[in-house]
This record gives C-alpha cells, structure tokens and sequence, in this order.
C-alpha cells in the first residue's frame, strides 16, 4: 500500500480539525470591526422628521466628551428589549446619541415616544448608507467614541446589563480621566 493513499484521510482530518477550532474559538457575538482606533466616518444626518431631537454629524462626535452612539430602528425586536438599558447607560452619566437606520419617521417618533427618548441626539439614516460607512451588520449596534471621535468599542447585538457593567461604564469612565 502506497503512502498517497492516506492523503485524503490526513486532509479531512485536518479540515475537521479546522472547523473545530473555528467553531468553538472566540465569542461569535465578537464580530471585528476595522474602525476600531480610527476616527469616524464623516456623515451629516439630518434629524428625524417631526422629533424634537436634533440630528447628528461626525462633528457632533468630536467634542472632547466620550460619547455612545446605538444604532437602531423602530422594526427592531431587539432594540425595544435593549432601550430601557440605554436610559439607563443616560442616568449612570453616559453621553448618548441615536442613528435611527432604516426607518420610517412616523415609526421612529412613534417608537421614541412608546419607550421614552434618551438620545441627545438623533440622525435619521433613511437609505442606510451611514450605517454601511460604520460597518454595521444589523441593528441594533452600539459604538463608543472617545472625545476625539475615534471609535474605541463595537457591541454587536442588543445590550445586556452585564455589557454596561462590565464593559460600557468602564470604558467611559476610564477614557474620561
């Protein structure tokens, strides 16, 4: 029997071996993003139709203050299970403003004013191409921007207390000194 005949065995066993490892390597909620330590993007949203809040530019970001921006839209299941935290992240002292992705104003309004508003801002991303600049894979997501406006964390998915705890506030807390 001739050695070649074992080389379909030890690459299967090797493909397997690598699909394990990727599989059960990391937390898969982890998505990379490589915006992460740069500035950014540069978009001027105009603010939701009919909302008092006023909208949001990059500019809005650059203000020496560490800011969280959560992307999210009114269809979003996950984001109405997640808002009340973001009133939260608000009174523990967090700066926070919205980019509303995808949505339909009357909807927004409608969903701000059901859950309450936290954003000291909010931009209306209606064609979604703001969110694309982000890197965003689907809402919600939240971002937190030191006061420069470079963009130091990515959370993928509806936030979680823990989140906040463990990894928001610290953060915030630690850039602000």
């Amino acid at each position: 029997m001739r050695w070649t005949a074992f080389i379909p065995a030890v690459l299967f066993a090797a493909l397997a071996a690598l699909f394990y490892f990727a599989i059960f390597a990391g937390d898969p909620s982890e998505l990379p993003s490589a915006l992460i330590g740069k500035p950014v993007p540069e978009f001027d949203l105009p603010p939701v139709e009919g909302l008092e809040t006023p909208g949001l530019a990059a500019k809005d970001l650059k203000t020496g203050e560490m800011t969280v921006v959560n992307v999210w839209a009114s269809w979003c299941v996950p984001c109405r299970q997640e808002h009340p935290l973001l009133e939260t992240l608000r009174q523990r002292g967090a700066r926070l403003v919205g980019l509303n992705y995808k949505d339909q104003p009357e909807a927004a309004r409608r969903f701000l004013g059901t859950l309450g508003n936290p954003f000291e801002r909010v931009g209306a991303d209606r064609s979604g191409q703001v969110g694309i600049d982000w890197g965003v894979y689907g809402v919600p997501e939240t971002f937190v921007v030191d006061g420069e406006g470079n963009i130091i964390h990515k959370h993928v998915g509806p936030l979680a207390p823990k989140d906040i705890e463990e990894t928001l506030l610290p953060l915030i807390e630690g850039h602000a000194r």
